[in-house]
């Protein structure tokens, strides 16, 4: 069975929770209800790895971190996930104002380039945030406006979504090796 290499790319503001996301999800299925420690993961081990299989495929899934690749503009992704911080505004404004932009300018010749945007730091929504809570459906909304696939969220810490989001992201990934691509067929899909 061939393996199927897929390059996802994370990008978004620092410090919005992408290199937790991906410490949790790379210490495996025990690790996505939440009951496991977190260990860190270092820039120097990217790409992080995830080989995956269905009936017919095997797949390495190979994501990249914008921390650390400088010139990850030079990547040519399979999948992009933007991210942004729940309890954050700004991040959500900077995912509409820069991110989906640098996405658009960069990969132009990747036109069918299914994008997902991720919300993370769920367990952070707060009440009392003076910004303004961001509820799912406003950043829904938003990715609908700028015309993301799928829209996902959840909490790297508690594990709350966490399964879900990753096996969203998963699949749309896996897709991207057919013939009909990542991209959904129109609009965002809520997960």
């Amino acid at each position: 069975m061939d393996t199927m290499p897929v390059k996802v790319l994370l990008l978004g503001d620092d410090k919005v929770g992408k290199s937790t996301f991906l410490a949790r999800t790379s210490q495996g299925s025990n690790a996505l209800d939440g009951t496991v420690e977190i260990t860190p993961l270092r820039n120097l081990d990217q790409p992080f790895i995830f080989e995956m299989r269905n009936r017919k495929h095997q797949y390495r899934l190979e994501f990249y971190d914008t921390s650390a690749p400088e010139n990850w503009r030079l990547l040519e992704p399979d999948l992009v996930i933007i991210c942004y911080d729940i309890s954050q505004r700004l991040s959500l404004i900077n995912m509409q104002r820069v991110w989906i932009k640098e996405v658009r300018a960069n990969f132009k010749a990747e036109a069918s380039l299914p994008v997902v945007v991720l919300g993370l730091k769920r367990d952070l929504r707060s009440e009392d945030d003076p910004n303004g809570i961001i509820y799912p459906q406003e950043a829904y909304r938003i990715s609908q406006e700028i015309r993301a696939d799928k829209y996902v969220e959840c909490s790297a810490v508690t594990g709350d979504l966490l399964k879900l989001a990753f096996e969203e992201i998963c699949s749309t990934a896996m897709k991207t090796t057919t013939l009909g691509g990542g991209q959904s067929d129109g609009g965002c899909v809520i997960m």
